[in-house]
């Protein structure tokens, strides 16, 4: 006999972003499953009060100040939702007594303050945001560890090593694979990459994701990250993860477990299954997206990262090895690199140039707080502005 689930009340920060529309999506999908009570955009406006006048929030944030009075005249008639701005709103609207799950969707270093106010008030954090364990994974589990906060990991490789690793004991996983599609730019040498353009570097293959995040994939920075917010999640020694390209995204990861056999999880890539399994947890909730067949994908297939030619997957491994605040220079050297990038100040093959010359300059602390996360992305932040501006 099955039993009525109780209404779960989200949190959606990040919203206007591929993952927090694809998110709604998912809401729409469950109608009387899900109540979305905040939504948060940085600047897209005009999509958050769209979405606010569909969804009726309790509160919406713009974390672009300058737009907060605009925001608010176009909600005026809508009085129970309160406008609010920056960064500090986002971070109280996380912790709010009414919030069951907190579905951080923000890009970039911009996650890390909201998730730790919400692991402090003991919610559960759906993690789209791989930076927030990246810069400050430690400290990040040690909170949910101290809280009783649960992460569920909403990146499609992290989806899929959570679902293989329930009901199974800890102890017996041996390795974990993350896979890769390698990008725009898989099989491409050094040489041939020496004058790709943004608009090459943003045609991915697979999936559909923001500008940001597309980059990161294209010179494996994305996997870089993955790998060590993999580290966090999971429990795992560094000598416990692995890469391996996998072009057709099918496969979306991999455990080893320590008999040799492996679990898999396998689906056509989208999104709104990883984020719908974060969200229904411990439930699959039924849905009516596409189905995979095997005899759509005759042929999978697998080979080694080239990480002499994409730079960033190695300075990932060597920062995850080191620990303390490497990861923190690591993302922040890379988010400063790829918005140079963006705005073609560098070219593609510099971007791991400004993350290894931002790891040896900036000062290295073994057991960074809160505070010492906050000022070793200012300071790398500050190095590396000052290394796309050569």
């Amino acid at each position: 006999m099955s039993f009525p689930q109780p209404q779960r009340t989200l949190a959606l920060l990040g919203s206007t972003g591929s993952i927090g529309t694809q998110t709604l999506d998912v809401v729409r999908a469950h109608p009387g499953r899900f109540r979305v009570a905040v939504l948060s955009a940085q600047r897209s406006a005009d999509l958050l009060v769209a979405q606010a006048r569909e969804f009726k929030p309790a509160a919406v944030v713009i974390g672009d100040e300058s737009q907060y009075l605009a925001v608010k005249a176009a909600l005026a008639d809508q009085p129970e939702t309160e406008v609010l701005a920056g960064i500090a709103a986002l971070a109280d609207v996380a912790a709010r007594p009414e919030i069951d799950v907190v579905l951080t969707a923000l890009v970039g270093y911009a996650g890390l303050l909201p998730t730790v106010a919400a692991l402090k008030a003991g919610k559960t954090i759906a993690l789209a945001n791989k930076e927030t364990l990246v810069v400050a994974g430690q400290l990040v589990t040690a909170l949910a560890k101290q809280h009783g906060a649960a992460i569920y990991p909403v990146d499609s490789e992290h989806s899929a090593i959570f679902q293989c690793l329930v009901g199974e004991k800890p102890d017996s996983v041996e390795k974990i694979i993350l896979t890769a599609s390698g990008g725009p730019f898989r099989g491409r040498s050094a040489q041939d990459l020496a004058q790709v353009t943004k608009a090459q570097a943003l045609k991915h293959p697979n999936w559909d994701m923001g500008a940001k995040i597309t980059i990161d994939s294209a010179s494996l920075m994305n996997k870089g990250l993955e790998v060590i917010e993999a580290k966090w999640l999971f429990g795992l020694t560094n000598e416990q993860i692995e890469v391996v390209v996998h072009p057709q995204s099918i496969i979306h990861s991999l455990v080893q477990f320590t008999d040799g056999s492996l679990k898999a999880q396998l689906g056509l890539p989208d999104m709104k299954l990883p984020i719908q399994y974060a969200l229904g947890f411990p439930e699959r909730l039924p849905n009516s997206f596409p189905r995979f067949s095997f005899l759509d994908y005759p042929t999978l297939t697998f080979e080694q990262p080239d990480t002499s030619t994409f730079r960033n997957l190695p300075l990932a491994f060597e920062a995850m090895r080191r620990g303390g605040n490497a990861p923190c220079v690591l993302n922040a050297a890379n988010e400063i690199a790829v918005a140079a990038f963006l705005r073609d100040q560098i070219k593609f093959l510099e971007l791991p140039d400004v993350v290894e010359n931002c790891l040896s300059k900036v000062s290295y602390l073994a057991d960074p707080s809160l505070d010492d996360y906050v000022e070793t992305d200012a300071e790398t932040r500050r190095i590396a502005l000052e290394l796309v501006k050569l």
